[in-house]
């Protein structure tokens, strides 16, 4: 399985500021290796970010996305102290999910 993702979430105001590193090789399937085979495209193909039982982030990425992505978004009603879901699921159908709290 992946390395735990790096989540940070701060209220300001009447938002939150969520950050999430996410480490992942993210193949792209355009790339050959040593032996001039090319590697097999391997990447998140969808984010899904949960606070209270509510979706607040669902995206579909694709093979264009680079190695160990940065994500940053905000949504209105976040509390400090709530738990957000941060979950992935890539192309060979492996899966991560994590949660932090909101600071």
């Amino acid at each position: 399985m992946a390395e735990p993702m790096r989540i940070r979430a701060q209220v300001q105001g009447d938002r939150t500021t969520v950050r999430i590193l996410m480490a992942h090789e993210m193949e792209s399937g355009q790339r050959k290796d040593a032996a001039g085979r090319t590697i097999p495209a391997w990447f998140i193909q969808e984010v899904l970010v949960q606070h209270a039982g509510r979706t607040v982030l669902a995206a579909q990425w694709g093979a264009a996305v680079s190695k160990n992505p940065y994500l940053q978004f905000s949504f209105k009603g976040g509390k400090a102290g709530d738990r957000l879901s941060v979950s992935w699921t890539d192309s060979r159908g492996d899966k991560r999910s994590d949660e932090a709290t909101i600071a």
